[in-house]
């Protein structure tokens, strides 16, 4: 082979040369590369590039401000551009909103040093450990649930128990456990965990576990347990649901370690007005107190509330471990329907609308009580017309 020959294989071959090994670039290039190599993941995933907006997620608004002033710098395009196969800092985007600069945006993600000799790019902070990345894609890899139909009622349900009281939501503290079968809310979706496998020590000695997690929107995702953990103890929104308090809502006799918190009373009215007089047997009165029963209504014949009449105690039922205000909300959403509609004056003379006093059989209270006592009763609502609880929906 001539030296011609050996020159001209020599310069081919200097065209395909390989690009700086990361040993031999500098901090500041490495933290540039590595951010342009975040702005190129999201593109591969989304089909497009970052935009601005306050309806963007924060990671994409910091990503399209990025790709800006990576394309303002020289030194920053000579070299990235051997790494951009997706020619993004070639490409036009959106302008930025001018009701906020990128030095504001970056300094609020904590992407900017704060050095004064080095623009916001150069000095990248905001770019996540391994181990960061590893868990938030965990999360956001999520796919559809073809069996959502079995989990979609657990949900209906949760919701239902979550509006009428009976359970009720707590920040995801950094001890909280995740259990199988139990409701979490992560980015505003409620989650449940459908199956974990047997706990194994990781490569740090700590216990981790492969879940099975189904989001309400319908999809799910097959991640590690201490993924989960993180995810939602840095959501300032994520949430554990709690179960329906522990021990007996109503009981004659409280057992050692239950706190009393009051009494259900259901109350007849002995008014003589004619109204009443002619629907005395279904209509009551169906309140909570924390006090004694007996002295609540020892002056209602001066209280509007109770008509301005005398009652008579129909059934009582003590209240153990449960939030009285919120127990009472279930019962009056149950017996809505059948709230007696009516105005009276007190013996001052001002107009008072009554809203405790329902037009319901006494039964029916009792089989509402018992429902309550199951955890049943986010399943039905009162039907004036038969006097009969039916199911919701």
């Amino acid at each position: 082979m001539t030296d011609l020959d050996l020159d001209d294989l020599r310069a081919e071959l200097d065209e395909f040369a390989q690009p700086q090994k990361s040993g031999s670039r500098s901090p500041r290039e490495d933290r540039i590369i590595a951010g342009f190599e975040d702005i190129q993941k999201f593109v591969m995933t989304h089909k497009r590039l970052p935009e601005h907006g306050d309806d963007r997620d924060i990671f994409e608004r910091m990503y399209a401000v990025r790709l800006n002033q990576l394309r303002r710098q020289e030194d920053c395009v000579a070299l990235l551009t051997q790494l951009d196969h997706q020619g993004l800092l070639t490409q036009s985007s959106a302008p930025e909103p001018e009701d906020i600069g990128d030095d504001e945006l970056l300094a609020d993600l904590g992407a900017v040093s704060g050095s004064q000799d080095q623009n916001s790019i150069t000095n990248l902070r905001f770019v996540r450990s391994a181990a960061d990345k590893k868990a938030a894609e965990e999360i956001a890899n999520r796919e559809k649930c073809e069996d959502f139909a079995t989990f979609k009622p657990l949900f209906a349900k949760i919701q239902q128990e979550l509006d009428a009281g009976l359970r009720d939501t707590r920040r995801f503290e950094r001890k909280a456990e995740i259990d199988k079968g139990r409701f979490y809310i992560l980015g505003g979706q409620k989650a449940f965990v459908a199956d974990m496998e047997e706990p194994t020590a990781n490569e740090h000695g700590t216990l981790d576990a492969r879940l099975r997690v189904i989001f309400d929107n319908g999809t799910e995702s097959n991640l590690l347990m201490r993924s989960f953990q993180k995810a939602l103890q840095q959501d300032e929104n994520g949430r554990r649901i709690i179960e329906p308090n522990a021990g007996p809502l109503f009981a004659h006799a409280n057992e050692e370690g239950d706190e009393a918190s009051g009494t259900i009373y259901v109350l007849r009215s002995r008014s003589d007005d004619p109204a009443v007089a002619a629907n005395r047997q279904i209509l009551h009165k169906i309140g909570v107190t924390g006090g004694s029963v007996e002295r609540r209504i020892i002056n209602a014949k001066l209280d509007a509330t109770f008509l301005l009449a005398d009652v008579e105690i129909v059934s009582t039922y003590k209240l153990f471990n449960i939030n009285r205000t919120k127990l009472e909300n279930v019962i009056h959403r149950v017996f809505g329907p059948a709230r007696l509609n009516i105005t009276i004056k007190d013996r001052f003379g001002n107009p008072v609308e009554p809203r405790e006093w329902f037009l319901v059989p006494a039964q029916v209270i009792d089989e509402v009580v018992d429902r309550i006592k199951d955890g049943t009763i986010s399943n039905y609502v009162y039907d004036p017309s038969r006097a009969t609880l039916k199911k919701a929906g």
